[in-house]
């Protein structure tokens, strides 16, 4: 199943790099889109979840390391819940592990 790695950069400037098990992501954010920070999170919500169902229906379980970097998304996030402004903006898509 191809990997796909996604850099984002978070409303404070800080960048970091994204697993996702599945090239599904590509359906849900764009690489030189800016999302606001509610909008990122369910957008990875969604992209996530399906792509660890993906991985269950491949090999039979649910994919540990996609919902691992779902959860640092959403804790991040938490910190920007205040500035109603704040954006993430995806700067890139990279095949393979981050």
């Amino acid at each position: 199943m191809p990997e796909m790695c996604f850099q984002i950069r978070w409303p404070d400037g800080q960048e970091e790099n994204c697993y996702s098990p599945s090239l599904v992501i590509g359906d849900f954010l764009t690489p030189g889109q800016q999302y606001p920070v509610r909008d990122f999170v369910a957008r990875c919500e969604q992209a996530l979840t399906e792509a660890s169902s993906r991985v269950q229906q491949k090999y039979g379980y649910f994919c540990s390391s996609a919902m691992d970097q779902l959860g640092r998304i959403q804790e991040r996030a938490g910190h920007f819940e205040t500035d109603p402004d704040g954006s993430v903006a995806v700067e890139a898509f990279k095949p393979g592990r981050r």
